[in-house]
């Protein structure tokens, strides 16, 4: 028997040392917690600008409900400067009619996150919420089921600004 190992089980370590080096590096942690639980309570401690429109209302309310449970935050420690804007559009055409019969609804929100202390920047951001819809024929449904489109596509635009949020106050 030879003490001498061969070339392929001396890859075989030196690729597994090189995997277990690179994988010390990584760390997995949940999302909206640390250790000591500060993320959830920096997150509560979050105050929204004013909304300027039905979207913007619907995304502030979601954003308010994720972060505190629904409440404003009496102590803010940070504050959210978010614009928010949302449109609909008809993208399958019944060509025979000339009218839409699918649509899009888009809602656009822009934010910033600063920390009231001393007013640093601590994150910015644009995202955008879509949902799709059917048109009806009735006139009154059309305008219906735009607007529940816009409602989703603003709860769906206030889950991607509040894992935004949750990462950067998580570091």
């Amino acid at each position: 028997m030879s003490s001498e190992l061969k070339p392929s089980t001396v890859l075989r370590r030196s690729l597994l040392i090189g995997a277990a080096l690179l994988l010390a590096g990584c760390q997995a942690r949940p999302l909206y917690q640390d250790a000591n639980g500060e993320t959830r309570g920096a997150l509560a401690a979050i105050s929204y600008s004013e909304a300027t429109s039905r979207v913007g209302l619907e995304t502030r309310n979601r954003l308010l409900f994720l972060t505190s449970g629904g409440k404003e935050s009496q102590t803010p420690e940070y504050r959210v400067e978010l614009v928010v804007s949302g449109g609909v559009e008809g993208i399958l055409l019944d060509e025979a009619a000339d009218t839409p019969n699918a649509g899009r609804a888009a809602v656009v929100g822009t934010y910033t996150l600063k920390r009231i202390s001393d007013d640093t920047v601590v994150k910015t951001g644009r995202r955008t919420g879509v949902a799709l819809f059917d048109y009806p024929r009735q006139e009154f449904a059309k305008l219906r089921a735009a607007r529940d489109a816009e409602t989703r596509a603003a709860r769906e635009l206030a889950e991607f600004i509040y894992a935004d949020l949750a990462m950067a106050l998580g570091r």
